[in-house]
């Protein structure tokens, strides 16, 4: 290998924003950083669902077709002949 082109391979520590989780391994990135989302939390890893919002879309889903599925169950009224 060539000296002195390659980054430090320092500690880092990091936390997950999510769960609170701590990870504490090596990495160019040196310090402490955080993660949005990390194995421990994860549904994919955990199997159960969990929402994982990011900006209020879900909420803005919501509000959006809201009005559609209130029009959708609602009973026609039945025309008199």
């Amino acid at each position: 290998m060539k000296k002195d082109i390659h980054p430090n391979y320092t500690d880092t520590t990091f936390t997950c924003v999510g769960c609170g989780n701590v990870i504490q391994t090596k990495s160019t990135i040196g310090g402490t950083s955080t993660l949005g989302v990390c194995s421990s939390c994860h549904p994919f890893f955990t199997g159960k669902h969990k929402l994982v919002d990011t900006a209020g879309r879900v909420d803005r889903f919501r509000k959006k077709y809201a009005a559609f599925e209130q029009t959708k169950t609602a009973p026609k009224a039945k025309a008199a002949r």
